[in-house]
């Protein structure tokens, strides 16, 4: 767990860096009082915390494993914010026509090993027949008892896609309701910022390069907005000579090509979170199609070309 400040004058930006969700989240808070941030920032990793405990794959209670263990069987009630997060999964799989789709924990993970040792591509018809159960349609909610169905034996859903925006987001809203003015919460990427910096700027964030041969593409102003990058930069593999990314197609079950970072600008790091991987798979044309239609959300994509495309409102400082 590492914390560091930096000094501007008596104000200064806090930071903690600390592993939650399986990954690595930086919280940052801005304040003259180092004592006061560092307990608001202890209340923030507990949310996060109380989150993961909730949505973790990772642990048999955990109410994800509760209802993929009654998949098939019978409904299972769980928590209200569960539930909801359910219900706003569902909706981004209706816009992206099931690019996005948190029963993906069905797939079998043995077709899928994104390491220097993957020399093929697994043939079409295991690939589709790994991914028969992935159909967000297949998820039954029951509002009025607050119920989660999955309806195939078998079916499992994961917040891979998604649960780290919301851990960001809801670490956000504690610390604005607990006084802190300006911040950041990093959840490996996905982030989330309002306010300004120390010395009264706003908070910029680069895009990278997805070779790493410049620091940075461009930069973006982003405070009071919140970014998710998704690429394939990190994990991929190499066949034939074409790159594929670590991203899986829901419908072919087959990992997804053309695209090597997406990232999305909009007001929730929840949605900025859900709608990285869809417009991976959609591909450039289709996915900035979809987020030109949506209100108040911007796109840049680098494709395996290394060409930039922008969403319609899009302002970049190079």
């Amino acid at each position: 767990m590492a914390s560091d400040k930096i000094a501007m004058g008596s104000v200064a930006a806090i930071k903690r860096g600390l592993r939650l969700m399986g990954n690595h989240f930086e919280i940052t808070v801005v304040s003259d009082d180092e004592a006061w941030s560092q307990s608001r920032i202890d209340e923030a990793v507990a949310e996060i915390q109380r989150i993961e405990a909730l949505l973790t794959t990772f642990k048999d209670d955990s109410q994800t494993n509760q209802v993929n263990q009654s998949a098939g069987i019978a409904p299972v009630k769980v928590d209200l914010e569960v539930f909801e997060l359910i219900e706003r999964s569902i909706r981004i799989s209706h816009i992206t026509q099931g690019a996005f789709d948190i029963t993906y924990g069905s797939i079998d993970k043995s077709l899928w090993n994104f390491d220097t040792s993957m020399k093929q591509l697994p043939d079409a018809e295991v690939a589709r027949a790994s991914v028969r159960l992935i159909n967000y349609q297949n998820v039954i909610l029951d509002r009025p008892n607050q119920t989660v169905f999955l309806k195939e034996p078998g079916m499992r859903i994961g917040f891979g896609g998604i649960g780290k925006g919301y851990a960001a987001d809801q670490a956000k809203l504690l610390l604005q309701k607990a006084g802190v003015k300006s911040g950041i919460v990093n959840a490996a990427g996905d982030l989330v910022t309002w306010g300004t910096q120390p010395h009264g700027k706003p908070w910029t964030v680069a895009i990278a390069d997805p070779n790493r041969q410049v620091p940075y593409f461009s930069k973006l102003n982003i405070s009071n907005t919140a970014i998710a990058t998704s690429g394939n930069y990190e994990k991929f593999a190499v066949i034939d000579g074409k790159r594929y990314s670590h991203t899986i197609d829901p419908k072919t079950g087959l990992p997804v090509t053309g695209i090597k970072s997406v990232s999305i600008i909009c007001p929730s790091a929840e949605l900025a979170d859900a709608l990285a991987t869809p417009v991976t798979v959609m591909g450039v044309k289709v996915g900035l199609g979809l987020i030109n239609q949506l209100k108040g959300v911007a796109c840049l994509v680098i494709d395996d070309q290394d060409r930039l495309y922008t969403s319609k409102n899009i302002n970049l400082h190079h």
